[in-house]
This record gives C-alpha cells, sequence and structure tokens, in this order.
C-alpha cells in the first residue's frame, strides 16, 4: 500500500476532498444530482514556503484545514438552507430543481469572517479541552500537592471530555449522517491506496477507518498534552495560576505541530509498530464514521476525480492490482 497525496473531510451531504492546492467539493443536491465545485487553495503552509518545516508546517496546515473546513462546509449547506427558504415559501418542501449556490468570489468580508470563525472555534476547543482540565484538576490540590498526581488527574479529564464530547456529538441524528460521508470518505481513499479501481462496488469493500484521519490526529494531540503538561511542570515547578495557564497556550501550537508529523508518518507506514501506534485511533474512528450507502460513495468518487488522477497514481507507486480471473478470460 503506498501513501496517497489526497485527504477531506466530509460536510453537508457531501465530501470535500483536497490534493496539495486543488481542492473539490461534491454535494448530493436536494433532487440527488451531485453538485461539483473546484478550486485552489493557497493555504498558510503554501504562501509561507513551509511544506518541508517540521512542527511548524503542521501548526499551519490544522488552521489551513479549519479555514478550508469551515467555508467548504458552509457551501456544502447553502444548498440545504436554500431548500428550507423555498418549502417556507411555497407551503411544502417539493421542488422542481436544484438550488444553485452563488459562484461568486469571496469577499474581503466573507474571508474576515470565516478566519475569525477559526479562531473562535480553536478559542473555544482549547478553552474546553486544555484550559477547563487544568482548572478541575485544581480543585484536587488540597487533597495532594504532587505535581504529578495533579497533571494526571488532569489528563484523564481531559481525556474523558474528549470521549464524552464524541460520544455525545454521534448520538446527534443529523451529525451520523455526516459521519457516514466521513466513512465514505476513508473507504474510497482506501481503495486508491490499495490500488484497486476507484468504483462503488471496489470502495465499499474497504475499512472505513484510515490512519491519517482528523479523529485520530485530535486523539494524538490530546494524548501527547497529557504527556508535555506532565513532564514540562513536573521539571519545570510553577506556582502562579497564570503562568500555567500562559504555559499552556504557548505549548498547544508545538502539540499540534508534533502530531502532525506523527499522523503522517503513520500514515506513510504499514508495519507492526505503526500499526500499533495508530490503532487507538482507528477506535476513536467507530465514533465518528459510519457505513456509507451507495450514493455516498459516488459523492466521494465524484470529489476525488475532480481533482486526483488516481490512475496515474497507482500506475507510479506501481500499486494496481490485476484480477487473474479477468486475464484469463480476455485471452480466452
Amino acid at each position: 500500500m503506498k501513501y496517497a497525496k489526497i485527504g477531506g473531510q466530509a460536510v453537508i451531504e457531501g465530501i470535500m476532498m483536497r490534493c496539495g492546492d486543488d481542492y473539490a467539493v461534491a454535494v448530493r443536491t436536494p433532487d440527488r444530482h451531485i453538485e461539483i465545485k473546484k478550486e485552489q487553495y493557497r493555504g498558510l503552509v503554501s504562501r509561507f514556503k513551509m511544506r518541508r518545516v517540521p512542527i511548524i508546517r503542521g501548526v499551519l496546515a490544522f488552521v489551513d484545514s479549519l479555514y478550508l473546513g469551515m467555508k467548504t462546509l458552509t457551501y456544502s449547506a447553502g444548498f440545504y438552507e436554500d431548500e428550507e427558504e423555498e418549502a417556507k415559501e411555497s407551503g411544502h418542501g417539493a421542488k422542481t430543481e436544484h438550488p444553485r449556490v452563488s459562484e461568486e468570489k469571496e469577499s474581503f468580508g466573507d474571508k474576515v469572517l470565516m478566519g475569525a470563525t477559526v479562531v473562535v472555534s480553536i478559542a473555544v476547543a482549547v478553552g474546553l479541552f486544555m484550559i477547563l482540565p487544568f482548572f478541575i484538576s485544581n480543585l484536587f490540590s488540597h487533597v495532594t500537592s504532587s505535581v504529578f498526581l495533579l497533571s494526571l488527574i488532569e489528563g484523564i479529564v481531559r481525556v474523558i471530555l474528549f470521549l464524552g464530547y464524541l460520544v455525545l456529538i454521534s448520538k446527534m441524528k443529523d451529525i451520523q449522517r455526516t459521519f457516514m460521508y466521513h466513512g465514505a470518505e476513508h473507504k474510497t481513499i482506501n481503495c486508491i491506496e490499495h490500488g484497486e479501481e476507484l468504483t462503488v462496488e471496489n470502495a465499499m469493500k474497504y475499512s472505513r477507518f484510515h490512519k491519517r484521519c482528523g479523529t485520530s490526529f485530535l486523539l494524538i494531540v490530546v494524548v501527547l498534552s497529557v504527556i508535555f503538561f506532565m513532564l514540562f511542570f513536573t521539571f519545570v515547578p510553577v506556582s502562579n495560576t497564570v503562568l500555567k495557564v500562559v504555559i499552556r497556550l504557548l505549548l498547544v501550537p508545538v502539540i499540534a505541530g508534533v502530531s502532525y508529523e506523527i499522523i503522517q508518518w503513520a500514515g506513510r507506514g504499514d508495519n507492526a509498530f505503526v500499526n500499533a501506534v495508530s490503532k487507538p485511533g482507528m477506535w476513536m474512528q467507530k465514533l465518528t464514521t459510519r457505513e456509507p450507502d451507495p450514493d455516498m460513495l459516488e459523492v466521494a468518487i465524484a470529489s476525488i476525480e475532480a481533482i486526483y488522477d488516481w490512475r496515474a497514481f497507482q500506475e507510479s507507486a506501481g500499486t494496481v492490482q490485476k484480477s487473474e480471473k479477468t486475464e484469463a478470460e480476455i485471452g480466452s
């Protein structure tokens, strides 16, 4: 199996796939049509030429993925917002033609709004999963003064919050459908990387889990934060509460950057050690992916084929699978 330089994310009734600076969003519209939007996105990694700089490229790539994710999620939601508005105006849910989302160029105001949304999202996530566990662990400071034990409690609380969050959103009906598209994204990429022709039938055979998944990345971030904070505050005693918070905030980008390097390394490897390291993240994907239906795989394939020559990849990687039975049939 070879590493295909393509990845993506599920959106509302669709999938966004990205390869380098090119990305495509394929959305199954209310009238069952597949709408495809293909564009280029020069993110922070490209603009600052950081593709080869470890750690820093991971931080910038994370911000890029959040920004592009928000942008494409908003785009896909537009089809269904238009549908709901028309249903209200007509008094019923029927439509004769699918809505068209505006293809106008993104304005400066749109970029600022999207950027602000990303900043707020990061701030909320850091506050919930990084800072809140620290203050909860502080409640135990009257029981023990051990920095190691308090850091361990903080880590346990962080893991519980993260798992609780995933379990909670996985129960939501609308999110479950998005998680089915998430599964379709993984199945199609697995199909390509295993050298099979990219068809709905072939993709359906493959796993809905993938080593380079964002869920695995977030789990690594959570686990590494436990290790980083525990080691740092054990060997560098800090008594001031504000300073403890500031140090945690400063370490978050470092942790994200290291986590990115680990997930990329794991995605390129296929040995026993790599598989063992990847196992917890794959287990977590049981919460964030669902088995897709054939229609969803069609959407994923449409998104991939809009920007990625998977046949050329398989030929260059030497992974194209050939069926002996088919060759025999052709020969006869």
